[in-house]
């Protein structure tokens, strides 16, 4: 599999994701529910947006 998430993407989409679902659960809003993206490509490690235009965020192929 080709990663595209490199580290400090990883972190910050992980990050982000964690706070948009604690923020969707607090104001009881299904907004939470983007943040399960952000934290299955930080997870992952692969960004199905980068793929058409053959970004990635990685400094070495995997």
């Amino acid at each position: 599999m080709i990663y595209n998430v490199g580290t400090t993407d990883r972190v910050v989409r992980i990050t982000m994701g964690a706070v948009v679902i604690a923020i969707g659960v607090y104001f009881n809003s299904w907004w939470g529910v983007i943040g399960i993206v952000l934290l299955a490509t930080g997870v992952f490690s692969i960004c199905p947006a980068y793929l058409p235009f053959g970004f990635s965020t990685c400094k070495t192929k995997k």
